[in-house]
C-alpha cells in the first residue's frame, strides 16, 4: 500500500498550483487548517466512513462546516476529493501544501528540540544561526524532550543536527560496538 504521503502529494501540488494562480496562498492556508480540524474529528470520522450518506451529501456537509470564507474553488476541491476517497488524506494534503507554501515564500520550517524550555534569546540565537545556514528565513517549532537528558536536535528538511547528551552517548556506544 502506497504511503499516506504518496497519495496526498498530487492534491496537494494541485492545490498549491491553484493558490499561487489565485493569489490565494493564504486563504487555501486557512483552508486547509479548518479542513485538517474537520477530518481529524472523532465524530466526522464516522460520517466520512458511513456508507449511508452519498458522495453530495458528505461534500456539502464538509462545505458547510469550513463557513463563509470558501471559495468556489475550494468547494470543488473538497467534492473532487470526497469523490475520489481522499478526505480522509487531508492532513496530509495540508501538511505538504505549507511545505509548498514556506518554500515558495523562502521560508523554512525548522523543529529544535530540547531537553528543556529554550527562552526566547536562545531561540532567537539558534534562528539567526539556523537562517544565516540555510540562506532563508526560518520557523521555529520549539518542543521539549526529557529523553534527551541534555542539549538539542535540530530537524530542518531532511537535514537532523543531534547536539543531544542521547545521542552522543549512542554514538559512544556505537563506537565501543565496533
Amino acid at each position: 500500500m502506497l504511503e499516506k504521503a504518496t497519495i496526498a502529494r498530487p492534491y496537494a501540488e494541485a492545490a498549491f498550483s491553484q493558490a499561487l494562480e489565485e493569489g490565494t496562498l493564504g486563504d487555501w492556508s486557512v483552508f486547509f487548517g479548518n479542513l485538517k480540524l474537520i477530518v481529524r474529528d472523532e465524530n466526522m470520522r464516522h460520517v466520512i466512513h458511513n456508507p449511508k450518506l452519498s458522495d453530495q451529501q458528505l461534500s456539502e456537509l464538509i462545505i458547510e462546516l469550513c463557513g463563509e470564507a470558501i471559495s468556489q474553488t475550494q468547494k470543488n476541491f473538497v467534492r473532487i476529493l470526497v469523490d475520489g476517497e481522499r478526505i480522509s488524506l487531508a492532513p496530509e494534503m495540508a501538511g505538504l501544501y505549507e511545505q509548498s507554501k514556506a518554500a515558495a515564500e523562502g521560508m523554512s520550517e525548522v523543529d529544535v528540540i530540547s531537553a528543556y524550555t529554550l527562552d526566547a534569546s536562545q531561540l532567537s540565537t539558534i534562528s539567526d544561526a539556523i537562517a544565516k545556514r540555510l540562506g532563508k528565513k526560518v520557523d521555529i517549532n520549539a518542543s521539549e524532550d526529557k529523553e534527551l537528558i541534555g542539549g538539542i536536535v535540530i530537524r530542518a528538511g531532511d537535514a537532523v543536527i543531534d547536539a543531544s547528551v542521547k545521542g552522543r552517548l549512542k554514538e559512544l556506544s556505537n563506537l565501543f560496538a565496533q
